[in-house]
């Protein structure tokens, strides 16, 4: 249970009396997840501190700005999470799709520092990772490994990045100036979708006593966080929304299934709000829709197996979306001649313009996924789909000018522009989806045998026990159990009280 993260009491009392002299004498708090889910909790010294610090510096106090309530500089806190509700003259449904930004997130902009907090946190207080002695091992196909350098760096010991080689140069330029040494970002064979060689490159690290993997893909802190924080600020958006329309309905929860913590955002939006939970992939690689394979470019999903975090049973639909969309309508959303189509051609208003610079890839496959499941259950303009945008454009910069020549052959216009809009927005269809049923989420579960019982060794009994929803009912009773861990542990560190 310690390689899943789900320890609820001292494991090693000598490593979590050590781990506190180090938090002590470099000034270093923790925030409770309660705070995470709701800011406002945070001691007023944090947040008046705070003010005169950059996000993205390698602050302590910074870890006090892993939540979604960050306003639009980072700086300041938000009432509302930061999100953008897109309207039908860009998405061409009349239901509105309400984006959560993650691109507001402090040190990677990106949500995922949020889940490699998650699963870190719990370590520390349980005395099961030592910054002074452990290095802290972080595989992923996207930020997750970025996000877990800047907390290594904050908390103090060394992080090392497990990412595709043919991932943006963006994330490997982020990486070379976060790591302490050049070694700590490791290169694996292939794109997004070869995730098994990242697991392979975790099997060997994991040989090294001092060296402790945080795989996000079967790490409950993980879900478990993006439970409470990020289905919380979703939450709270909806209700922002519910006072300008008292019948808006949450009709679901999009979200890209990579390591699948994401999507545990959904089961909160439904417990909540009785929203409808939709996984997204590659339509190249369909993994969750017929056991395929293949390779794709929307960079930080990850496929080619089903996270052992993801709740599959309380899953409604599937949806694959094709890296040809998602390229061509981040090269139209980020180019001078799109946003003038989409501006004077199709009426798209100028703050949704301005906001198109929040989405990456994976966040333009989680809307077109939410524009099919519009279509499909004929949403109106009072039925809303929630999703998340993990990251912005910047991210991608370097990838414009292989989607030009790839996409393009070297030239887009106004013309490639309408053609871009029409086939890959306005033309999204209801294909590649499913809706599913008991069978379907019988097959989805099974596939995951193959990686976690046989390659990685989980038992049988354990495999089996995530089928049932009583399992991830009682997984959340955990949550108050850490926040009061925490709580003690920043008492004996004195580090809040010294501010």
């Amino acid at each position: 249970m310690a390689k899943l993260g789900l320890e609820s009491h001292v494991v090693d009392a000598a490593v979590r009396a050590r781990t506190i002299a180090h938090f002590r004498s470099r000034g270093i708090a923790l925030p409770t997840f309660a705070e995470l889910e709701d800011p406002t909790r945070m001691p007023a010294k944090v947040r008046e501190k705070l003010a005169a610090i950059a996000p993205d510096a390698a602050a302590p106090l910074n870890l006090y700005r892993v939540h979604w309530y960050n306003q639009a500089d980072r700086k300041g806190l938000a009432d509302v999470p930061g999100h953008v509700v897109l309207p039908e003259s860009l998405t061409g449904v009349k239901a509105p799709i309400v984006v959560a930004l993650g691109e507001r997130f402090p040190m990677i902009a990106a949500h995922k520092v949020l889940a490699a907090y998650g699963c870190l946190a719990p370590r520390i207080i349980t005395g099961q990772f030592d910054p002074t002695r452990n290095k802290a091992i972080w595989p992923s196909t996207g930020n997750y490994c970025r996000g877990g350098v800047a907390v290594s760096r904050i908390m103090g010991c060394r992080g090392v990045a497990i990412l595709p080689e043919e991932m943006s140069q963006e994330r490997f330029d982020w990486l070379d100036a976060w790591v302490s040494d050049p070694s700590d970002v490791i290169k694996t064979p292939g794109s997004e979708s070869n995730v098994k060689e990242i697991y392979d490159k975790c099997a060997e690290l994991d040989t090294v006593p001092d060296n402790v993997i945080f795989n996000q893909f079967c790490e409950f802190g993980n879900t478990l966080v993006h439970y409470a924080a990020t289905g919380r600020a979703l939450g709270r958006i909806y209700e922002a929304l519910r006072t300008q329309d008292a019948d808006l309905a949450c009709f679901a929860y999009v979200s890209a299934t990579g390591s699948a913590g994401t999507l545990a955002a959904g089961d909160r939006l439904k417990d909540d709000f009785g929203a409808r939970i939709v996984a997204v992939e590659a339509q190249e690689c369909p993994t969750l829709l017929m056991n395929g394979f293949g390779a794709h470019n929307i960079q930080g999903i990850g496929d080619k197996h089903v996270p052992y975090v993801h709740n599959v049973y309380n899953t409604d639909y599937v949806v694959g979306i094709s890296d040809a969309a998602t390229d061509s309508l981040f090269y139209l959303f980020s180019t001078d001649v799109g946003r003038r189509y989409l501006a004077d051609k199709r009426g798209v208003p100028a703050h949704i313009l301005a906001s198109l610079s929040s989405f990456g890839f994976s966040g333009i496959a989680n809307v077109l996924a939410a524009i099919k499941v519009a279509k499909y259950n004929n949403l109106g303009p009072d039925q809303a789909i929630f999703t998340v945008a993990t990251d912005g454009s910047a991210m991608y910069g370097t990838e414009k000018a292989k989607i030009i020549e790839q996409r393009f052959a070297g030239k887009f216009d106004s013309v490639d522009a309408g053609q871009v809009f029409g086939q890959h927005m306005l033309g999204q269809g209801i294909d590649w989806m499913q809706e599913l049923s008991l069978l379907d989420k019988h097959r989805i579960f099974n596939l995951g045998y193959f990686t976690w019982v046989e390659q990685q060794g989980v038992d049988l009994a354990d495999f089996n026990a995530r089928r049932e929803q009583k399992f991830w009912r009682d997984l959340r009773k955990l949550l108050p159990e850490w926040n009061r861990m925490i709580e003690e542990f920043n008492a004996e560190t004195g580090v809040l009280a010294g501010l």
